[in-house]
């Protein structure tokens, strides 16, 4: 198989790992994502693998991958928010912050609302409502109809007064 028939059939292979993963099939998806990591590794495959694990709370392992896949393309700036979203599960807060500042300054992201948000998240778990009304408004920014981050921006400003 040519370099280029390999990485036709590993994205072939992700996209039906995605496909399963999103029907609930996630130990078919592992299988798939990590057959596709095989015959040619990228950051999406295996980002994608860590999202995976992540819903069965393998935070471990899904900051592994992630951590695999920045090795694979550094500028691909979904891992690092992935990380950092994970951290926040773990209740690591300032362990996130950088992961999440890595995210916003990614060449290659998007959505690139989310580390805003997930940064937010942070700050205003820490108590630091200026810093988190900041986050989310440049999220707004950037996505001004994003739910999340007008209700969070709503309860925090709720809280300032």
């Amino acid at each position: 198989m040519t370099a280029d028939e390999r990485l036709q059939k590993a994205i072939e292979l992700m996209r039906d790992a995605y496909r399963h993963q999103m029907a609930g099939d996630l130990e078919r998806a592992i299988a798939l994502y990590k057959g596709s990591i095989a015959l040619h590794p990228t950051a999406e495959a295996h980002t994608f693998l860590g999202w995976t694990y992540s819903f069965q709370d393998r935070l471990d392992d899904a900051i592994a991958e992630c951590k695999a896949a920045i090795a694979v393309d550094p500028d691909f700036g979904n891992p690092y928010n992935d990380i950092g979203s994970y951290l926040i599960k773990l209740g690591k807060l300032d362990e996130a912050i950088p992961w999440l500042e890595a995210a916003i300054g990614a060449k290659r992201y998007d959505p690139r609302h989310y580390p805003h948000c997930n940064l937010g998240q942070v700050y205003w778990g820490k108590g630091l409502l200026g810093k988190a009304v900041e986050e989310f408004e440049r999220a707004l920014a950037i996505e001004p109809e994003y739910p999340f981050a007008r209700a969070a921006l709503a309860s925090i400003r709720k809280q300032l007064n």
